[in-house]
């Protein structure tokens, strides 16, 4: 964060400084201050009315969305993809309705798009776990009649700020045939998860028993994504494709067995994990994955210091180790490992 980030003219920076320090704890006045500050450059670098407009309903979209999701930022949600079209009396719908029960009783609560079709299922299965992201749209004014009534329905204007908050407030996504949306969606955090700009999560892929959607897309995949050299083989570590409830319930649910979380050190990764494992399965996971290892080997680790500052689950066993934070792709198969031992 560049705390050199002024107006450079000093009155009005003084004046920032004084509302950042009345409108801001300790913790939070470095990033009060920023926003100031980027409020009143919006103005001195002559933004008009279209691009204020923009900044001003995005940025109140996002102050929603978090004041929204805080009270529940403890508890695992998945996001719940798929088309709105989507019949009633169909296989896909019961099948969504049934994962969604099924996480719940696991503990996670759901997100969905807050439509119809499978988003409907979605929230028909979660009832009151369920949350709902809407987006004004000509097909779907309204949303779906088992969206909980309330804050738990966040309308917004833009994709972004929607997709975001999908990203940003949930622990995975599930996605069942659908249209441009869904694979939207599905591509986007693939995107994320192979570049490292969300953490480890599961992408699960749900067909029917004798379904041939996701089928399709991953010979599209192989076929031209693949094989022309635009992915590597690694990337299929990124998602799995299932063809039951339980199944996609298991490898929602599997993900967190042993692993609990990640957090990206200046020189340290460190795995926090539910459970401890014992110094000889490290040792063959450091084995196994010295390719994105820079050096050293993967071991037991304490809390880092500003996990301590911040009591950041402290009662949690660790293990570090020097990743190249190149390889995520890598990184996910790692997690699937720890998650078998």
């Amino acid at each position: 964060m560049r705390r050199n980030y002024k107006t450079d003219i000093a009155k009005i920076d003084k004046e920032i400084d004084k509302l950042s320090k009345k409108y801001s704890s300790l913790q939070t006045r470095e990033f009060i201050r920023q926003l100031f500050t980027t409020v009143v450059k919006l103005n001195l670098d002559g933004a008009d009315e279209r691009d204020l407009f923009l900044a001003n309903v995005t940025l109140k979209e996002l102050r929603h969305i978090f004041r929204v999701f805080s009270p529940y930022r403890d508890v695992r949600k998945v996001d719940i993809f798929g088309s709105h079209r989507t019949p009633a009396d169909s296989i896909e719908y019961q099948m969504a309705l049934e994962f969604a029960q099924s996480i719940v009783n696991k503990g996670f609560m759901v997100i969905t798009g807050g439509g119809g079709g499978v988003m409907e299922a979605g929230n028909c299965g979660a009832g009151k776990e369920g949350f709902a992201i809407k987006i004004q749209l000509p097909l779907e004014m309204r949303p779906n009649p088992f969206v909980c009534k309330g804050e738990k329905l966040i309308n917004v204007n833009y994709f972004f700020t929607r997709k975001l908050c999908f990203i940003k407030e949930s622990d995975a996504t599930v996605l069942f045939p659908g249209g441009f949306g869904t694979h939207d969606e599905g591509f986007e955090v693939l995107t994320l998860l192979q570049t490292g700009k969300t953490l480890p999560r599961p992408i699960v892929m749900i067909d029917t028993p004798k379904g041939k959607y996701w089928k399709g897309w991953l010979e599209f995949v192989n076929k031209y994504i693949l094989k022309d050299g635009y992915i590597t083989k690694q990337d299929s570590s990124l998602y799995r494709i299932v063809y039951s409830v339980e199944d996609a319930v298991e490898e929602v649910a599997g993900f967190y067995r042993v692993y609990h979380s990640i957090v990206y050190g200046k020189e340290q990764t460190v795995i926090r994990l539910n459970q401890r494992v014992n110094e000889k399965a490290l040792k063959k996971l450091s084995k196994k994955y010295a390719d994105i290892l820079v050096d050293g080997e993967i071991s037991p680790s304490g809390p880092l210091p500003f996990e301590v500052r911040n009591k950041l689950f402290l009662h949690l066993p660790r293990i570090c180790f020097k990743f190249d934070k190149k390889s995520y792709p890598r990184l996910m198969a790692l997690i699937r490992d720890l998650n078998k031992l």
